[in-house]
C-alpha cells in the first residue's frame, strides 16, 4: 500500500524504497564515466559507538604554529589552525602518521540524545527525524555509493557487529530509514571479496535474481493500474515508486552481471573470526584490500558492539568503562582500549600510504574519517566531537580548532560535504551541511 514516498516493498528478498526525484536523477549520471577520467577516489568511514575519553583524546597546545583564520562570517575569527601541538595520551600513536593525518575539534551535529544520537554521525539526523527530510537520514558512505552505482561489484562495504547497546552496527543508513546489515567479521568479508561461487551456485543465484525482477514485473503492474484512480498528489508518489522501481531494476541486471566477473585473488589465506580485539587490525587489512582490488570504493566499520575489554587484559565492560564517572582506575582502563583502536587506526593509514598505485599511493586517492558520534559518554553528550581526516588530497598535520560558542561556528555535515567533492561528487549540502569546511583548504 502506497502510504507515502518512503514506503518499504518487501518480496523475496526484496527491499524497494523511494528515494528523493532529485538525488535520484543526480546520483546515475555519468558514474562510471567520472570514474574512468580520473584516479578512482575512495572514501572509508570509522566510528566508534563509545566515543572517546576527551581529556585523552584531543591534542595539547605546545605554544607556537597557532594561527587564527579569518572567518567568512565574523570579524571575530571562530577557529585556530594549530600546527604544532602534543597528541593526547590515547591519540598518541597517530603521530605515526602526524603529516597525514589532521584532528578537528569543536564541531558536531548540534544533536542530543547521548546513546540514541550516536547513530547520527555520518548523517547529522536521528533516524526519529528522518521522515521531515527529503533524504532521510541517509549517511555519508551511503550517499556516496548510490552516486557511485554499479560502478564496482559492491558499492559500499558495512562491518560491524550485530550485538552492541542498540541491538547492532547503526553506522550506515539508507535514505529510506534503513539501517545497513553489517558484515560482521572478517572470514564473512573474505569470503565475499576473494570466494567465487560454483557454476551450480551461480546458476541457483541468476535465478534467483531473476525471480526478483518478476516480482517487479508484478508491482510495476499493479502499480500501473493503481494509477489510473488516484489524485494528483498520489500520482507524484507513484511516480517517485517507479523511479524506485526502475533503479532496483538496474540494481538486480548489474547484480546478474557481476555474477560472471571473476574475483580477485585472494592475497591471504581465509581469516577465521575471534574476538573484535583480535579481528580489528584483520578487518583493516581486508578493506584496504577491497580498496586496491577496486572491488568498492567505500566502506565503513564501526568498532563498539563487541569489543571485550577483556582481550586487552582489562576488567570491566566497555560500556561500563565509559561511564567512569571520574574514577582514575576506570579511566586508565578506558585509555587503554581507546589507545589500542587509535593504534589500528593509526597502521591502516600508514599501509594504506605505502600502498602504491599508479597515481601515486592508496591514501591519495582516499578520504577517511575517523571518529565518533559521542562526545563525552560519562556524560552523554553529543557535542565537540572527536574527529579525524587523513587522506583526501588535503593539507594535514594540523589541528583545526573551531570555537564551540561560536555562533557562526559551521556544522560538521559541512566537512563531509567537503569529503563528496573530494569523492568526485558536485555536491553544495549534505545533511545540515551548507558548504565545504571552512579551514580544510
Amino acid at each position: 500500500m502506497l502510504t507515502n514516498r518512503r514506503s518499504v516493498l518487501r518480496g523475496t528478498g526484496v527491499a524497494l524504497t523511494l528515494p528523493s526525484l532529485r538525488s535520484a536523477s543526480a546520483a546515475k549520471t555519468g558514474a562510471s564515466a567520472k570514474a574512468s577520467m580520473t584516479a578512482p577516489r575512495r572514501m572509508v568511514c570509522i566510528g566508534n559507538m563509545l566515543g572517546f575519553y576527551p581529556d585523552a583524546f584531543f591534542p595539547k597546545e605546545a605554544g607556537i604554529g597557532t594561527k587564527r583564520l579569518a572567518s567568512t562570517n565574523s570579524a571575530q575569527s571562530d577557529l585556530q589552525e594549530i600546527t604544532s601541538f602534543d597528541w593526547g595520551r590515547s591519540s598518541q600513536p597517530l603521530n605515526l602518521v602526524s603529516d597525514s593525518v589532521s584532528i578537528l575539534t569543536g564541531l558536531d551535529h548540534g544533536l542530543t540524545g547521548g546513546h540514541f544520537a550516536i547513530h547520527a554521525f555520518l548523517s547529522g539526523v536521528r533516524h526519529i527525524d528522518a521522515p521531515t527530510r527529503a533524504d532521510g537520514n541517509v549517511t555519508l558512505d551511503q550517499y556516496a555509493a548510490d552516486w557511485i552505482g554499479t560502478s564496482t561489484r559492491f558499492p559500499s562495504l558495512t562491518i560491524g557487529s550485530e550485538s552492541g547497546i542498540h541491538g547492532g552496527c547503526q553506522l550506515s543508513w539508507t535514505r529510506s530509514g534503513t539501517r545497513v546489515p553489517p558484515i560482521t567479521g572478517p572470514k564473512q568479508l573474505f569470503e565475499k571479496l576473494f570466494m567465487s561461487s560454483s557454476e551450480k551456485e551461480k546458476s541457483i543465484a541468476k535465478n534467483r535474481l531473476q525471480s526478483r525482477g518478476s516480482i517487479l514485473d508484478f508491482v510495476n503492474h499493479r502499480a500501473n493500474s493503481l494509477s489510473k484512480k488516484i489524485n494528483q498528489e498520489d500520482k507524484q508518489k507513484l511516480d517517485e515508486y517507479f523511479t524506485s522501481v526502475r533503479d532496483v531494476e538496474k540494481q538486480l541486471t548489474q547484480s546478474i552481471n557481476w555474477l560472471d566477473v571473476p574475483k580477485p585473488e585472494a592475497p591471504m589465506d581465509r581469516p577465521t573470526n575471534r574476538s573484535m580485539v583480535q579481528d580489528l587490525p584483520v578487518l583493516y587489512e581486508l578493506i584496504r584490500l577491497a580498496l586496491m582490488t577496486d572491488s568498492t570504493r567505500i566502506a565503513s566499520l564501526e568498532v563498539g558492539g563487541d569489543f571485550n575489554p577483556r582481550d586487552l587484559g582489562v576488567s570491566g565492560g566497555y560500556h561500563a568503562l565509559s561511564h567512569h564517572g571520574q574514577l582514575n582506575n576506570r579511566i586508565e582502563s578506558l585509555i587503554v582500549l581507546e589507545r589500542y583502536q587509535i593504534e589500528q587506526f593509526a597502521k591502516f593509514v600508514q599501509k594504506m600510504r605505502e600502498t602504491k598505485t599508479e597515481d601515486g599511493n592508496l591514501l591519495d586517492h582516499s578520504s577517511i574519517l575517523f571518529g565518533s558520534g559521542m562526545g563525552n559518554a560519562n556524560s552523554h553528550r553529543n557535542s565537540n566531537l572527536p574527529v579525524v581526516l587523513a587522506g583526501g588530497g588535503m593539507r594535514h598535520g594540523r589541528w583545526l580548532r573551531y570555537d564551540e560558542k561560536s555562533k557562526h561556528r559551521p556544522p560538521l555535515c559541512n566537512l563531509f560535504v567537503s569529503m563528496l567533492q573530494d569523492f568526485g561528487m558536485s555536491v553544495d549540502q549534505f545533511g545540515l551541511g551548507t558548504g565545504t569546511l571552512r579551514g580544510l583548504a
